[in-house]
């Protein structure tokens, strides 16, 4: 597929998404990038910030099965992974699949699972698979988890482990619109707005989940990420930094982001616009730091402002 024609399909998605979804232009692109990386992408914000709205709006323009899953405390593994139920005019046991045999999955408000469930969650993500009865089974491709969560409700809520976070490739937080935007909502949705049409199909994504691995990221960039990655590890106020899951993580997401803007290079500041996103949700902060309000987002934007890449020489 001719570049062109791909940022031709990119443009027809975010207008697509924007009947239904007004807001920042950048997230969408972001979680095209995040797809088209085979990665997870988690929305943190308070109720009625249209979280659920956009992931929706995502999913109807990618035209491919899609499935939401409401967590609630009481959700057990077996209601996402599915089950075995006995077929009386078989005499046999038949698999009944549960809402994560699709391509994207919804979790909304992921952080009102109990653990159990939390952990048959953490497989799906894992390693693209579900245990059923002792049996696996893969799910299929292309599969991405578009999870929800609200930072403001304690009650019935049951914090993510930090094994469960390193697996969302990117986290992002939605505040309130700015007045501008809620200004065009009200014009807008004085009326129910037009359903988003689908642009491309599964085998148009899964061409674009293996031609992002061509996409060429130079040995000064390497070690610009590497330097990133690094700077978490030693800063005093950080218990423990980015994994290298988190480096891979932050390579893989800069190509992606690259690629749906139309290149077939990585440059600084595809980069930067992946930090924050990719590696901010990863980080352990002293408690003592956190005590008084540090969070991983300054850590990441002071290590953007500290650190420059370092341009090699020609050889004479």
């Amino acid at each position: 597929m001719s570049t062109p024609e791909r940022m031709r399909q990119f443009k027809e998605i975010n207008t697509e998404i924007s009947k239904a979804y007004l807001g920042r232009t950048t997230l969408v692109e972001y979680m095209l990038a995040s797809l088209i990386a085979q990665g997870h992408l988690l929305l943190e914000g308070v109720p009625g910030v249209a979280k659920t709205t956009l992931v929706k709006a995502f999913a109807a323009s990618l035209n491919i099965h899609f499935q939401r899953i409401q967590f609630t405390p009481d959700l057990l593994p077996a209601d996402i992974t599915g089950s075995y139920l006995f077929n009386m005019r078989d005499q046999a046991f038949d698999l009944r699949k549960g809402p994560l045999f699709a391509n994207i999955v919804l979790a909304d408000e992921i952080n009102r699972a109990p653990a159990k469930t939390q952990s048959a969650m953490l497989e799906a993500m894992a390693e693209q698979q579900v245990t059923i009865e002792g049996e696996r089974h893969p799910l299929p491709p292309p599969f991405m988890v578009l999870a929800t969560q609200n930072p403001i409700e304690q009650e019935g809520v049951y914090p993510l482990p930090e094994a469960q976070l390193d697996r969302f490739l990117m986290k992002f937080q939605l505040g309130f619109p700015p007045r501008d935007i809620e200004r065009a909502m009200l014009r807008t949705y004085r009326k129910t707005p037009e359903s988003p049409a689908p642009v491309v199909d599964i085998q148009t994504i899964l061409r674009w989940q293996h031609d992002v691995e061509s996409v060429h990221v130079s040995e000064e960039l390497e070690e610009y990420l590497l330097d990133l990655v690094a700077y978490t590890r030693n800063h005093r106020s950080i218990l423990l930094g980015v994994s290298p899951r988190g480096t891979l993580g932050l390579l893989r997401a800069a190509r992606a982001l690259a690629f749906v803007r139309g290149r077939d290079y990585v440059v600084p500041d595809d980069i930067r616009a992946m930090a924050v996103p990719v590696m901010a949700h990863r980080l352990i902060i002293q408690p003592e730091a956190e005590m008084e309000g540090l969070r991983g987002e300054q850590i990441i934007q002071e290590a953007l402002q500290r650190i420059v890449v370092l341009r090699r020489e020609n050889p004479a």
